[in-house]
């Protein structure tokens, strides 16, 4: 798994060291699912489970600066605010 794709995975997150955003990236993903549809006697189609094979993260960039060259990856806080240990 690369460094970027580290930050969609749980308890992990994306952080701008330019301008210090936290909440708000562009991402550009390519990934490979496996997925179970459902389709209706109408031919409507929902898609009711899908496990992520395969994901590769090409590249995040910070929509409040534009950077994409000074994104890192850190633990995420904790629901109680605090940094998990």
């Amino acid at each position: 798994m690369s460094a970027l794709a580290e930050g969609l995975q749980p308890g992990r997150r994306y952080r701008c060291e330019a301008c210090g955003n936290v909440t708000r990236f562009d991402v550009l993903a390519t990934s490979r699912t496996r997925a179970f549809h459902h389709f209706d006697l109408g031919g409507q189609r929902q898609v009711e489970e899908e496990t992520v094979l395969e994901a590769q993260v090409e590249s995040v960039t910070c929509r409040w600066c534009n950077r994409d060259d000074a994104i890192v990856v850190e633990a995420a806080p904790a629901a109680d605010g605090e940094l998990p240990a």
